[in-house]
């Protein structure tokens, strides 16, 4: 049987060669992960990975169905399965249920809390009615939504009232809620937080807008009109956000922020953290919308999304972040 990495190469240069780039294998990261199922060509989005019963999980956005006759309508969030981090195998969807979802989900969150999965997403396709959602599994294939659904949308005169792209993280003895929204006007999307006490059960009355005003908004020039996709991480008394900066391929980048409260954000550089690619390379359109998730060793590894021609495939990578005193790095080698 031919190698699935050569399978992917091969997937990846032929997708580039109708642009004039050409690539070789030693420019392919170890983790291409594709879902080719609704459109025929890859495109998976916004990943977000956990560790659940002796195995890791991912979630992320899949597009509507190419055939429109299909009886599932709408964006939805695809489940793979993996035992090394480098190699998925999809094995479930999670497809739109009620009126507010009729238009799609995406941009998964999941937390595992007393051996089930909480998972957190976005309605899709509302404009300014977009707002987070709220299911439980036990088995991270099969969920229950939250009755109150959607269970969060910022007030304010500061935001257009939508909310997406939610990172839901406990520190201390609360749960923090980072979402994405826009401006009055529908131009700059900014960053916002709520928080819900540590015996939540998530429901619309438990959450609470820390600010009337973003805790972050774009303002260097590689930040574009948007910073969204908030992914945090802890790392001794400090949070670290993982973000991405301007809207995809545009080209979108990942950034990082630096905070003792989860509330006031230092960035920590007026340049990406995580760049996009050169030309030729698989990620030349962007690198974007990150997750940052730390196994059980402690190593963290950033997920995030790239393509090379301006959207039309989406695949999902990772690189391992390293740690020093004044923040995380990635190595040079």
């Amino acid at each position: 049987m031919i190698n699935r990495f050569i399978l992917f190469s091969l997937l990846i240069f032929l997708f580039a060669s109708g642009h004039g780039q050409k690539r070789s294998k030693d420019q392919l990261p170890k983790m291409m992960f594709g879902d080719t199922s609704r459109i025929g060509v890859p495109f998976a989005k916004d990943p977000y990975v956990i560790r659940f019963q002796g195995k890791y999980l991912m979630y992320y956005s899949i597009p509507p169905y190419k055939d429109k006759s299909n009886p599932v309508q709408g964006w939805g969030v695809g489940i793979a399965e993996s035992r090394d981090l480098n190699n998925w195998k999809k094995i479930g969807e999670i497809t739109p249920d009620g009126e507010y979802e009729k238009k799609g989900l995406a941009a998964p969150c999941a937390l595992v809390i007393d051996n089930q999965i909480n998972l957190f997403y976005q309605t899709y396709g509302n404009g300014t009615k977009d707002a987070i959602c709220h299911a439980v599994s036990k088995d991270g294939i099969h969920f229950s939504r939250n009755e109150t659904n959607p269970v969060f949308h910022p007030t304010g005169s500061w935001n257009c009232g939508r909310a997406i792209d939610a990172e839901v993280f406990k520190f201390k003895d609360k749960y923090l809620l980072y979402f994405a929204t826009r401006d009055v006007d529908f131009k700059i999307q900014l960053q916002g937080v709520a928080f819900a006490p540590s015996n939540t059960t998530f429901s619309r009355d438990q959450w609470t807008q820390l600010t009337d005003s973003p805790i972050l908004k774009p303002e260097y020039p590689w930040e574009g009109a948007c910073i969204e996709a908030a992914a945090l991480v802890q790392q001794g008394d400090w949070l670290y956000m993982f973000y991405a900066g301007a809207y995809n391929n545009n080209p979108q980048q990942i950034g990082v922020a630096k905070s003792n409260d989860g509330i006031s954000w230092k960035k920590l550089s007026n340049k990406p953290f995580l760049a996009n690619g050169n030309p030729g390379e698989w990620n030349y359109s962007e690198s974007g919308h990150p997750h940052l998730f730390k196994d059980e060793d402690g190593r963290t590894y950033l997920f995030y999304q790239g393509n090379n021609d301006n959207g039309k495939t989406w695949f999902i990578s990772k690189v391992e972040v390293k740690w020093k005193m004044d923040g995380p790095y990635l190595d040079p080698n």
